[in-house]
């Protein structure tokens, strides 16, 4: 979640391994470095994990990730945790001339170390074995890992088809475009309308943020070019309008770097944080699907195991030689329902636990983005007008 997740740790300034300290997983992710050439290139990353969870190697371990790995953890979560809100990657930059840009391996480098925290920081997520083989495994045993679950799992661009499919269908449901077997408790509906909805404005609310980002990029664009042109008209004037020139170009170039530090800084802490949360309400949305179709197959196993039921006690009836056979058949499928029942009733309890930890933080996270930016357009607004309240007595005595 945002900067009070940047760095996961309980009690990380006690010693590893001392008995009286407290458990504790705190990982970050740093110094991302080009690797390869053309189309194979690609950014490594450095994963350094500092820990006293017993069944870790050691008290710190630092080992190289590429954004292949990242994927490879977030798809085994969402495949082994069902009712699990698993975090959100960073995404892939759709532009290829963007993807080796400072600003964009940055952005995704602080998405990933906030990914991984997020993981390291759940309470049953951080126990992961899958968790535990991405931050010690060696280079080589990471891709072999990798290359078979490729024959296990779908590929990452086909379980990124698959998220979008789950909530294409989730979406219809909840129009009502699809009425397929689904739950209809008052909580559930609630909750599905309710991530719906924050998906809409936050949505909104990013591509307002993105807009506030381009807008100072440009002003501060343009006050570097008037900034220039103004110093070339001061060359032209005499001493003191000159001199009132230069000044007016230095001020508006000095301006200029304020508003694209600005444009960064509105980037990085606020529509970076919404894009975020986007993509958090987008896992969100995958893992209702999960839920619909585990409540699906429950209501559709229950309701074959009662006509196996009606089956079976006519065959008792008629004494039919069939009886045996039926029975080790009904037995076999009550405890196939029975066992969708649990799955289905688990996924509920979990994804209950997962709303309160997923509310409690969103509310922290917006807090800190909104808090920043404000905080930032207040120290950009006392710049500007501090700048050419400096500048009105130079100019006055030109005018008159």
């Amino acid at each position: 979640m945002q900067q009070n997740q940047r760095s996961s740790s309980s009690g990380s300034s006690q010693s590893p391994r001392s008995p009286q300290s407290q458990p504790f997983l705190s990982v970050s992710v740093s110094d991302p470095v080009k690797l390869g050439n053309g189309v194979q290139a690609y950014i490594s990353y450095r994963v350094f994990t500092k820990t006293n969870l017993p069944d870790y190697q050691g008290p710190e371990k630092i080992v190289i990730r590429r954004y292949n790995d990242f994927v490879w953890l977030r798809d085994r979560l969402f495949e082994r945790y069902k009712g699990i809100f698993i975090p959100p990657l960073p995404e892939k930059s759709a532009v290829e001339k963007f993807r080796f840009s400072a600003e964009f391996i940055e952005m995704r480098r602080q998405g990933l170390d906030l990914f991984v925290n997020r993981i390291a920081s759940h309470p049953e997520l951080r126990l992961s074995d899958d968790l535990r083989l991405f931050l010690q495994a060696d280079e080589e045993t990471m891709e072999r890992v990798r290359a078979q679950d490729l024959g296990i799992f779908k590929k990452p661009s086909d379980l990124m088809q698959i998220f979008k499919d789950m909530q294409s269908k989730v979406s219809d449901v909840v129009l009502g475009k699809e009425k397929p077997v689904e739950e209809s408790t008052p909580e559930y509906e609630k909750m599905k309308r309710y991530i719906f909805e924050l998906e809409e404005h936050l949505g909104e609310a990013q591509k307002h943020a993105c807009r506030l980002v381009k807008r100072h990029r440009e002003l501060g664009q343009s006050l570097s070019d008037f900034g220039k042109a103004v110093k070339l008209l001061g060359a032209c004037e005499g001493d003191s309008l000159g001199k009132a020139f230069a000044e007016l170009g230095t001020k508006s170039e000095e301006l200029s770097i304020k508003l694209q530090a600005e444009a960064h800084h509105l980037l990085m802490n606020f529509e970076e944080p919404l894009k975020d949360y986007v993509r958090a309400v987008q896992s969100i949305k995958a893992t209702i699907a999960e839920r619909a179709t585990a409540f699906k197959q429950h209501c559709e196993l229950s309701e074959t195991v009662k006509l196996k039921e009606i089956n079976l006690d006519k065959l008792m009836l008629t004494r039919s030689d069939k009886y045996g056979d039926a029975e080790a058949e009904y037995r076999e499928l009550k405890a196939e329902s029975e066992e969708a029942t649990r799955r289905f009733e688990t996924i509920v309890r979990l994804m209950n636990e997962e709303m309160v930890r997923f509310q409690e933080q969103k509310t922290a996270d917006m807090g800190v983005a909104f808090h920043e930016f404000a905080k930032g357009q207040a120290h950009l607004a006392n710049s500007i007008a501090g700048a050419w309240r400096g500048l009105l007595p130079k100019l006055e005595a030109c005018s008159s």
